[in-house]
């Protein structure tokens, strides 16, 4: 009687605490970072695994605050005005990968005969990187601040404002074409957040109302920083942009407001679990026997992924970098599928732009390279450190710190 009375969220969380600390401490042993136990804690509590977690779309939505949350930090750590002098890495970037990537399907399509609206969409699967996946691990290393982790950034940032036209382009392909509302809504948003950058390039600093009355507050200040995450994620959202833009925005503004002292402390806790539940949803998309049944085939889509997205984004940083290692390491990066692939692949399913199996071995091939990439990360650096650079870290170390 009393077993039936317990909620079974509240017993899942328990074993989700418990699983990622066991297997967060196993590998940090090896110097490893956490995403892999969040990952792998999905995989061993979800519908795929030992079924401890029967609701996957409460983690997923709460993973989403993940998203949010994370950008919301990197906006409070980035400078407005470095940002805008980076703007040429940021569009060339993400248009020379979308486009190199879209030419290498298309070269693959051509060979099974595709038909060119699945080359299309493909091609925006495969040429989105990790936001979450990337600024972990530049966190983790202390290089976020770096040349090189600003120009990733930028380059992440510019590919969450073109999922908007990509969603669009993969609606039209399959024959469901936006509103005129809804085109008009987010060029209102679109246009909205350039003016709002614009006026803070020009101040530069702002003041926040009622700040100092804000400060003595701890309580207040959580609700605010609260508010100011979420708010500008629900804002962009409504105009059909993405939510984790708006959330960076707002941490700029933060940012140009220089209180980001309370701002993190406020939310830092929150950050941890809520990004730790998007990785842990990402590892519940993991379906074990698909895998085992599949391995051959995955095995040949992962390789071919991390060498195709590993060079052209190598080739993209070294138009803007002197050190080819740089080039190099920052290409290891960028080589994995972002988290924003799962939403067109979902679109050009549902559209039937692709069949069920194909958009099966997309979804776990997108889990598995984010799996894989601190690994291939790992290695990379490993390769290009027997060719020492005064430019490029050295291996990350057990703390996670990045040695110099």
């Amino acid at each position: 009687m009393f077993l039936s009375a317990i909620d079974p969220n509240l017993s899942a969380f328990v074993w989700l605490g418990f699983i990622i600390v066991l297997l967060g401490s196993f590998l940090r042993l090896f110097k490893q970072p956490y995403i892999i136990a969040y990952i792998a804690s999905g995989v061993v509590i979800g519908e795929h695994g030992f079924q401890l977690v029967t609701d996957g779309e409460l983690i997923k939505s709460m993973g989403e605050f993940g998203m949010i949350l994370l950008l919301f930090f990197i906006g409070m750590e980035t400078s407005i005005t470095g940002l805008v002098k980076k703007w040429k890495v940021a569009v060339l970037g993400a248009l020379i990968q979308v486009g190199a990537s879209v030419l290498l399907v298309a070269l693959i399509g051509y060979l099974f005969d595709w038909q060119w609206n699945r080359i299309v969409v493909l091609g925006f699967v495969i040429s989105l990187s990790s936001s979450a996946v990337i600024i972990r691990l530049l966190q983790d290393s202390g290089e976020i601040e770096s040349p090189l982790g600003q120009n990733v950034i930028s380059i992440l940032l510019m590919q969450d404002i073109i999922v908007v036209p990509m969603l669009i382009i993969t609606n039209y392909l399959g024959g469901v074409a936006p509103t005129q509302s809804e085109i008009i809504l987010q060029l209102v948003g679109g246009i909205g957040i350039i003016a709002l950058l614009i006026w803070l390039v020009r101040k530069e600093n702002i003041t926040l109302p009622f700040s100092k009355i804000i400060e003595k507050d701890h309580e207040l200040q959580v609700f605010i920083a609260f508010i100011s995450c979420f708010g500008f994620a629900l804002l962009t959202a409504f105009f059909g942009l993405s939510a984790a833009l708006g959330a960076f925005v707002g941490g700029m503004l933060v940012h140009s407001a220089q209180s980001t002292h309370w701002f993190h402390d406020s939310l830092h806790s929150f950050r941890i679990i809520f990004v730790a539940l998007f990785f842990v949803s990402i590892g519940m998309l993991i379906d074990l026997s698909f895998l085992v049944e599949n391995w051959q085939v995955v095995s040949l889509l992962l390789l071919a992924v991390y060498l195709s997205n590993h060079l052209i984004n190598t080739l993209v940083l070294q138009l803007f970098s002197k050190d080819w290692k740089l080039s190099w390491y920052g290409g290891a990066l960028l080589a994995q599928i972002g988290e924003l692939s799962f939403v067109i692949a979902a679109s050009a399913y549902f559209n039937q732009i692709i069949s069920e199996y194909a958009y099966q071995l997309t979804i776990i091939t997108i889990a598995m390279t984010l799996l894989i990439s601190p690994f291939w990360v790992l290695f990379s650096k490993k390769i290009i450190t027997a060719f020492p650079s005064k430019q490029l870290p050295k291996i990350v170390n057990g703390e996670g710190r990045c040695e110099m």
